[in-house]
Parts: C-alpha cells; sequence; structure tokens
C-alpha cells in the first residue's frame, strides 16, 4: 500500500504547525501517512504529534546527532526510513528547505516544490514568478516522491487524533564532516514569522533601526511575529531572517 512519510518540524521543545500543515497536504494527497519526529528527549513533541488528525503513527528517533536541526545528519536518517513510503514531505520553511533537497539527493530522485494544491496522487500545483504563475508538475510514479509543501497554501489539521508512538533507534550514523556549532535567534520570543497568525512588518519608511524598535513594541503588544522589507534589511535595520517577499519567506498570516 501507498503510504506517505510527513517530517515534523520542531524547536526541541515545541511541534511547528508547518506540520500539521503537511498533513492536511498528506490528507489530499489521500493515503495514509506517518509522521517521523528527530531528536533527543522528544517524548513531549511525539505526543503532540499523536494529536494531528488523520496520523496513524507516530515514528520517534530519540538520538543525540539528531537533537539539532542539522540537514547532514538528518537527511541521511530520512533516507533511512524511506522503505515501505510513497510520499515523504517535508515543509516548505527554512528547515524544509535544508533538508528535503538532501533527502531527495540521498534517495536519487527529483524534488517537487512548494505544493500549494494537489490534483492526484503525483499531480501537484505550484506557484513560480513570486506567485505570479502557477504551474503543472507531474512527477514519476515509479520512484519515491520527495517534495515540500508549501505551509501558506494550507490549513493546519485540527489537534483530535490518537496515533500511536512507535520508538525506533537511530537507522543513520553521526556524521563527521558537519558539526552544530550554535543557534542565534533573533526577535527574542515572538512567534515564528512563518507560522505566526499575525505579523506586523517594517520599511524602509522607518529610516533607522532604532525607529525599526516601533515594530517590536507593536508586535509584543498584540503577540505578533515581525517582518521586514528587503529595503529594511539592506538598510540594516533588522536582520534579513525577518524578510518576507519572493526573496525572503512566505507568510500567510491572518492579520498582516
Amino acid at each position: 500500500m501507498s503510504r506517505t512519510l510527513i517530517i515534523a518540524e520542531h524547536d526541541g521543545s515545541n511541534l511547528n504547525p508547518s506540520t500539521a500543515k503537511c498533513a492536511s497536504c498528506a490528507t489530499a494527497i489521500g493515503q495514509p501517512f506517518d509522521i517521523l519526529v528527530m531528536g533527543s528527549s522528544i517524548a513531549d513533541i511525539s505526543k503532540a504529534a499523536t494529536a494531528i488528525e488523520g496520523a496513524e503513527k507516530v515514528i520517534a528517533v530519540d538520538a543525540d546527532h539528531l537533537s539539532k536541526p542539522l540537514a547532514a545528519e538528518q537527511a541521511a536518517e530520512v533516507s533511512a526510513m524511506a522503505d515501505g513510503y510513497s510520499h515523504i514531505l517535508g515543509p516548505s520553511t527554512t528547515y524544509g528547505r535544508d533538508l528535503m533537497p538532501r533527502v531527495a539527493a540521498l534517495l536519487g530522485v527529483n524534488q517537487v516544490s512548494d505544493i500549494s494544491a494537489v490534483e492526484g496522487s503525483h499531480h501537484f500545483k505550484r506557484p513560480v514568478y513570486a506567485g505570479n504563475a502557477i504551474v503543472d508538475v507531474v512527477a514519476p510514479q515509479d520512484v519515491t516522491l520527495v517534495a515540500t509543501v508549501r505551509t501558506a497554501s494550507w490549513q493546519a489539521l485540527g489537534d483530535t487524533g490518537s496515533a500511536i508512538i512507535e520508538d525506533q533507534p537511530a537507522a543513520s550514523s553521526p556524521g563527521t564532516h558537519t558539526r552544530y556549532v550554535g543557534l542565534r535567534v533573533e526577535g527574542g520570543e515572538r512567534p515564528d514569522l512563518q507560522t505566526a497568525s499575525r505579523v506586523i512588518a517594517g520599511g524602509r519608511a522607518l529610516g533607522s533601526k532604532e525607529n525599526f524598535e516601533m515594530i517590536y513594541a507593536l508586535a509584543d503588544l498584540i503577540g505578533a511575529g515581525t517582518g521586514s522589507t528587503r529595503a529594511a534589511v539592506d538598510a540594516d535595520y533588522c536582520p534579513n531572517d525577518m524578510q518576507v517577499g519572493q526573496t525572503g519567506k512566505i507568510i500567510s498570516p491572518d492579520l498582516y
């Protein structure tokens, strides 16, 4: 039977909403799906994943070398888990865009990017030219389909599921050519820009890094994520991971 494997995104403490949006895409494909959670001390994250509607099984792989979101480490684990799955989906977020091409390369297949609509099990729509055109993509059915899901195009599934958790040992070994140095988080504890329901953004008109602080203050008042134009990033008013748009992050908040 054809099955779909969804790669869960998390920060080590919380499951990212992009996972439930990938589940929505998997449901549209019309196959049973499982969720793979990789990391270290992931019991709570795995439990949260079991609540995603439609998931049949959460595969929890707890290993020290998978504790950080290093694509060089995690791609090997995903490719080792590919047997038995016709589709492997990840979010089209910073994390997914780093991980999924490596998975596709290890499996020797082409990746389908930014699925925005499902027309069939191997027939999809995706945006091009900054969303000004939509193209049809028909993928071969005789190889594993590796794809990213355009999270701005899908609603997250609900949290009334009851999947089982299956603990598995890591099938991959620690890599020797890549090491984790550290993570620098910009913007403090504000919601993740790519999944925030509210986003406050600023641009060149603010005139300085000091004036951009008004954006942060307003965002904090209403619990919003913070974004910016490319001009504001280029002028060094704010960090580049806040950039929204064609050359930045694709978002779909309720309030912008």
